[in-house]
């Protein structure tokens, strides 16, 4: 089975994309980490009553007024607020904030993608926004990034959709996610149909055509037969996994050194 790592950046239609390939003609299951990164912090589970532990004292309006039987659920934009944008505060309030979400959403992940391969699916898409700096493209067969040309253009489609953010708000968030420039970049250093990139600068109808290009390209290079035998010999599908797994963190290790000895030249 292929992972099929999707990612990009905050309102650069990734969520677009990954709808497109959860329906027909691609069908496949998508494991999306930020619904994941909700249900793990939800009223009654361990990851809400730890974000509650460590920000409720310092944060007033961190839980929302109605109630459910479980408890108050999280005021999102505030604890937003408290761990998006620039300073010491706010980058080590986001770590802890990771430090609660991320161990639990991975468990759950893990989950989702031995069920998806148990079910015989050809391929699962693994929605992650920080795929690259979490660690999780090692795990991708395939990497599909989606970004645009610029920045100004996320800023504004976030405002539109989140109309309670303010220009600054929309701003930090979209920084925080880094440069999905970047992100393309490294993207398609990973080699050829093991990284592609689709430009979200247009329609909605130009994105569809875009991403059934990509789609019969990553198609072509794992064809029926090959998932039908990795389905049926689960050992070959682990030698296979492990293979391409220390692939592509070679990759990673080489990116994240070249990256270092451009930042020692500055």
């Amino acid at each position: 089975m292929l992972f099929l790592g999707l990612t990009g950046s905050i309102a650069t239609g990734k969520s677009t994309v990954s709808s497109l390939l959860s329906r027909a003609p691609y069908s496949l299951p998508v494991i999306d980490a930020d619904l994941i990164a909700r249900q793990v912090v939800e009223p009654g589970t361990s990851g809400y009553n730890a974000i509650v532990r460590h920000f409720l004292p310092t944060t007033p309006d961190l839980l929302l007024p109605d109630a459910t039987p479980k408890g108050r659920p999280l005021n999102r934009p505030a604890l937003g607020r408290r761990v998006f944008g620039a300073g010491e505060e706010r980058e080590r309030d986001r770590k802890i904030l990771n430090g609660i979400v991320h161990p639990a959403v991975r468990r759950e992940m893990y989950k989702q993608m031995v069920y998806a391969y148990l079910r015989g699916h050809w391929a699962v898409v693994l929605d992650v926004p920080l795929l690259f700096e979490s660690g999780w493209e090692r795990y991708c067969g395939t990497v599909l990034v989606v970004g645009v040309s610029d920045a100004k253009i996320q800023i504004q489609r976030l405002r539109a959709r989140d109309a309670h953010l303010t220009e600054e708000d929309a701003r930090n968030r979209v920084m925080s996610q880094g440069d999905v420039r970047e992100k393309a970049e490294r993207c398609l250093k990973r080699g050829p149909d093991r990284g592609v990139v689709v430009w979200n600068d247009g329609d909605r109808a130009k994105l569809e055509k875009d991403v059934e290009k990509v789609m019969q390209r990553v198609r072509r290079g794992s064809p029926k037969w090959w998932s039908l035998l990795l389905w049926v010999c689960p050992p070959l599908a682990g030698v296979v996994g492990v293979i391409s797994w220390w692939r592509m963190r070679r990759v990673q290790i080489e990116w994240e050194e070249e990256r270092k000895r451009e930042r020692a030249k500055l």
